[in-house]
This record gives structure tokens, C-alpha cells and sequence, in this order.
């Protein structure tokens, strides 16, 4: 039955990667340097640096997840400084955010394509002794193929959201046999432990560690990105500023309406709107145009050319500084979340003292919700009346927005900790050999 279930997933694999041919194509640019990585040939002298004990192999598939095992990272080397770490990423922005960001790493790899023949290869390059994969990255192939090659296994920050756990729970016959070859599971919550139990986990192996995104946010925070920000968006301290983030589309037109409402009383309120994607940035120009904002700041790298000369709107056309952008607002939304999108990491703004907006759908961040609801740091708005309407409550009561914002970092700094509990568990893998 196995066998079977193995070839229909290699089976529908294989057709959706040809179906994602053309799309490829069109971005080829994008993925230059990756590419090859993915079918397994790394270049010569990746791995030289590798040569301390044990190996282990951590996967994180793009930037957020990548911040995320920063700090399993560095408890690891704490705990095994002659360790060799290798990091993978699956995406090109993510294996950047890995070289600035986890020093203690001995190689970073891209993470390869779910082809038997291409994880074998690439397992039997980096044979490390444990594989530590990220929050939803469980890829049967690759799973089965470390099982076979007696390499320990470990899901870590493990999440299975509401909207993804029927569509498991469909498919239980294979992803039970899938989870059981995972030899730890550190789930971030006990909301995400039942869910993965559901699916078919072994309950023995499963164990709720917390998320070490905790522990990212609290070492991410430095008041230097703030200055940063100011200079390079020219916005001065007691300037009020309403950051839009992670928009997709149909949540920038309800922004905007929004923040024309809002100029009518607030009439120095800046808006920056940062979207998801940052190819849609020419979408969102036109949209500008139409509703009256002529004048406008395209933010398109950190030597833009010209400086921003007071325009009530910015828009973020770089990749990377999300983040850093939190830092100067007075209020914050988060998008994907006015449309069936599941949300956006709320946290990080949270982690800066902020204040949170953000719609119905937050099917995937539904802990970090339930969090900042009950300290009173985050707040569910539906339409333009709901975002003007707790927008203006914070803009005119400042101790409130420093209170409730207050608040909310602190629910975070007492999350922290899932790093050191995870690295115990590593320690666990290594000890049974």
C-alpha cells in the first residue's frame, strides 16, 4: 500500500511541475541561482567548510522561516560548538536572510525538489546526522529517503493550521505513514500537537515546544532599524504613520479609502503601504492615481535615487525591510486578511509595541490572534468604518495605543524559549545515535 500511495504522490507531483513549467520560464531570472541546487548538483566547495560533528542539516523554506530557526540555530552551537550546520532555504530571498542572519551556519544549500533520485543524491552530499525541516516543510520523498539512510529526523516550530488540517486529515492513509518517519516533532502549540495527532503522528514522538519565532522577535528588535527607517523614508519622529502590511489584492483599495477618511481629521497622517508581492507594485500605483494621490514615494532600494519630499504616501517596492518598516508605525494592518487569505505574521509588528489591525481571515496565525486579543494589542476590523474607526480611537489616545501596544511585547518576551527546548530535543536524536 505504501508503494502505491508513493507512486500516485510522485504521480501528481510530477504533473503539477509541468503544469508550473511555463510560469518557470517567465522567471527563470529569478531562480538562476537556485535552479541547479534544486536538481541536487551543488557547486564545488559548498561543503568545504564542513568538517566538524555532528552534522546537522536544518531546513527553512523562505525569510520568515528562515528568522524563525535563527535562534534553534544558535542553541544548537551552544550546546555543539564543533558541530557542522548546514542551512537550506527554498527560496532565493531566504537563502539571503540565512547568510546575514545565522552566522554559526558552516554551508548554506538550497533545499532540493521532491524527486527520489534528486534527495538521494543530495542526502548522500550532505550526509548529515539529523534534518531538522521547519513549520509545514514535511516532504514525503525526501523523509522516506533519510529514513532509509539512517538519518535522525525533526520537525521543528511544527504548525498545521485550521485551513490546512482537512486536507491532511483527506489524505491521512499517506501522511500517516509520511509523519512516522519523523523521529521528533516539536509542535509550536498544543492546538498544532492535536491536529498533527489527528493526521496520524505518533503521539510518543510528539511534543509541544513552542515557537522560536519568540525568540527571533526578541533578539530582532534593535532601535537602530528605526533610525534606519526614518532616514531613508524621511519621516520624523511625532510624525503619525499608518503602515498597510502584507497587502494582496482588493485590501489596498479598502487602505486607501480608509486613509482618505482619516486625512480628514489627521491631516499629517502618513501611509505606507507595503505589499506581499512586490512585482504588484505598478497595481498599486494605478490604483494611487485614481484615487486622487498624484504624489506619491516609490521606495525602490536603499540608494532610490531621489528622496522623499513630504508625499502623504509611500510604497515599499523592496523585499526584506517589512520588518524594519514596523518600526516607525503609529498604527499597523495586516493584510491578507480582509480577503480568505488565512493572515500574515502579526507578531513582528506586535514585537515592536505595536498595535495590530487586521481582517476575518486568520486562519494561519490564529495562537498569534488569540494572544494579542487578550492583552488587547490587536484588534479584528472588517471594512473601512471598522479600520477608521480603531484607527482614530488610537491616533487620538496615545497612552492607550502605548498601553495596549506595551502589552503585547510583553506576551511575546514571555513566549520565549522554544529554541533551548528544541535544541534538547536535537540533543535527544544525537544521544540515541
Amino acid at each position: 500500500m505504501e508503494r502505491v500511495l508513493y507512486i500516485l504522490y510522485n504521480l501528481l507531483f510530477h504533473l503539477l511541475g509541468l503544469a508550473a513549467i511555463p510560469v518557470f520560464l517567465m522567471k527563470i531570472a529569478k531562480y538562476k541561482h537556485s535552479f541547479k541546487q534544486k536538481l541536487g548538483f551543488l557547486p564545488r566547495g559548498t561543503l568545504e567548510g564542513c568538517k566538524g560533528s555532528p552534522r546537522i542539516w536544518v531546513n527553512a523554506v523562505s525569510v520568515g522561516e528562515v528568522v524563525a530557526v535563527s535562534p534553534i540555530v544558535k542553541a544548537i552551537k551552544k550546546l555543539y560548538p564543533k558541530s557542522c550546520i548546514i542551512v537550506s532555504t527554498g527560496t532565493e530571498t531566504g537563502q539571503n536572510m540565512a547568510r546575514q542572519l545565522i552566522k554559526d551556519a558552516s554551508a548554506y544549500i538550497y533545499f532540493p525538489v521532491d524527486i527520489p533520485p534528486v534527495v538521494s543524491k543530495m542526502l548522500r552530499a550532505v550526509a548529515p546526522d539529523v534534518f531538522l525541516t521547519s513549520e509545514t516543510e514535511i516532504w514525503p520523498n525526501f523523509l522516506r529517503c533519510a529514513k532509509r539512510m539512517g538519518v535522525k529526523t525533526m520537525l521543528v516550530n511544527g504548525r498545521i493550521s485550521v485551513r490546512s488540517v482537512a486536507g491532511y486529515y483527506r489524505a491521512r492513509l499517506f501522511f500517516r505513514r509520511v509523519l512516522t518517519f519523523f523521529d521528533s516533532l516539536g509542535m509550536a502549540s498544543e492546538a498544532d500537537a492535536e491536529r498533527i495527532r489527528k493526521i496520524g503522528a505518533l503521539g510518543d514522538r510528539v511534543a509541544v515546544t513552542g515557537n522560536s519565532k519568540f525568540d527571533a522577535l526578541v533578539g530582532q528588535v534593535k532601535p537602530r532599524f528605526e533610525r534606519e527607517m526614518r532616514r531613508a523614508l524621511s519621516v520624523r519622529p511625532g510624525e503619525d504613520v499608518f503602515v498597510a502590511a502584507s497587502t494582496h489584492p482588493g485590501e489596498e483599495k479598502v487602505i486607501v479609502d480608509s486613509y482618505k477618511r482619516l486625512l480628514r481629521e489627521f491631516p499629517g497622517l502618513i501611509l505606507v503601504i507595503v505589499p506581499r508581492h512586490v512585482e504588484r507594485v505598478p497595481e498599486i500605483e494605478k490604483l494611487l492615481k485614481h484615487s486622487g494621490f498624484d504624489s506619491y514615494y516609490l521606495r525602490t532600494g536603499e540608494r532610490s535615487g531621489k528622496k522623499r519630499r513630504q508625499e502623504p504616501v509611500i510604497v515599499i517596492g523592496t523585499t526584506g525591510e517589512l520588518f524594519k518598516v514596523y518600526s516607525i508605525g503609529t498604527v499597523v494592518f495586516c493584510g491578507g486578511s480582509l480577503i480568505p487569505r488565512g493572515g500574515q505574521n502579526i507578531l513582528e509588528p506586535a514585537a515592536w509595541g505595536k498595535v495590530i489591525l487586521y481582517g476575518p481571515s486568520m486562519e494561519d496565525f490564529l495562537e498569534a490572534k488569540r494572544l494579542l486579543e487578550e492583552v488587547g494589542a490587536g484588534f479584528l476590523v472588517r471594512d473601512t468604518s471598522g479600520i477608521v474607526s480603531v484607527c482614530r480611537r488610537l491616533l487620538i489616545d496615545s497612552d492607550e495605543r502605548s498601553r495596549r501596544g506595551e502589552a503585547g511585547k510583553k506576551a511575546i518576551l514571555a513566549r520565549a524559549g522554544a529554541a533551548e527546548k528544541t535544541a534538547q530535543l536535537v540533543s535527544k536524536l544525537i544521544a540515541k545515535g
